[in-house]
């Protein structure tokens, strides 16, 4: 290489812009810290503040779907937006009638929500053991993270997963109504088939089976498929996590649906 290339690229690669160390996270020595122990940290900390709980009226349970509500520019994908603005404008006034408690953490099965859910004295992470958390309603959705790398059949371990982690809402907060949510639709045609919608179908015929007034069931898919079945792609940041739009679509079915169950009939007395 010529001794005038050589000057060239050292000009380049010298400049204060480009190699400031200073300037960029890549030269510092840094700590990983996973997504997930951030939001337990999180999640750990709201728990903790026994003063706000009692104005919690509904407690959002899930994995990153129902997480993401909380996220505004995606992190990981310049240029997506997830449901921030639209949780602030519907989820975040205390004292509202749907001032929300979001406790979803990205990357959950329903085996590591069940932990979540466990008392302390049981040895989990007793995240809804306090009693100054009682919420009007639980928020859930769950068990698409159990359809990869999944236990055979599939089908019925998605169903075993969701179905135990309803129980363990119901035991632990017996008093409130819980809104079982469908899985959304995937950007796989043959997994929608062959598990989502019967997973779906099965978690209806479940909640039609509880006590008048404990578990409602509110079916999202439809309005995440277009007239021929196929997910709306327009509604999804990556075929599996919904968008800005996506998030507003449900904000709208569930806001609705809440309103409608509010008007059907007085809290149970215990869901237990």
């Amino acid at each position: 290489m010529s001794k005038k290339l050589w000057s060239t690229l050292a000009f380049f690669a010298c400049l204060p812009s480009i190699c400031s160390a200073a300037d960029f996270i890549s030269s510092k020595p840094t700590p990983r810290v996973e997504y997930w122990e951030t939001r337990i940290k999180q999640i750990d900390a709201a728990v903790a503040d026994k003063a706000a709980l009692p104005q919690v009226k509904l407690l959002f349970v899930g994995d990153s779907i129902t997480d993401f509500w909380l996220l505004d520019d995606n992190p990981w994908a310049k240029g997506q937006k997830f449901g921030r603005r639209i949780w602030n404008a519907s989820f975040n006034a205390a004292g509202s009638p749907n001032f929300g408690l979001n406790i979803g953490i990205s990357g959950d099965r329903t085996e590591h929500v069940l932990y979540r859910l466990l008392p302390r004295k049981q040895g989990g992470l007793g995240q809804i053991d306090a009693l100054e958390l009682d919420p009007e309603f639980i928020v859930l959705m769950i068990g698409v993270n159990n359809t990869w790398a999944p236990e055979e059949p599939v089908q019925e371990s998605v169903f075993a997963g969701a179905s135990a982690v309803i129980r363990a809402l119901q035991a632990r907060k017996p008093m409130a109504r819980l809104i079982v949510q469908s899985l959304l639709p995937l950007n796989e045609p043959l997994k929608n088939v062959e598990i989502v919608r019967p997973v779906n179908l099965r978690l209806q015929m479940l909640v039609a089976g509880q006590p008048t007034n404990c578990a409602f069931y509110l079916d999202l898919y439809p309005s995440f498929v277009d007239d021929k079945g196929a997910q709306i792609a327009s509604y999804f940041n990556d075929g599996i996590h919904p968008n800005e739009a996506g998030y507003r679509v449900w904000r709208d079915r569930l806001v609705a649906f809440l309103d409608q169950v509010r008007k059907s009939g007085s809290a149970p007395a215990s869901c237990n």
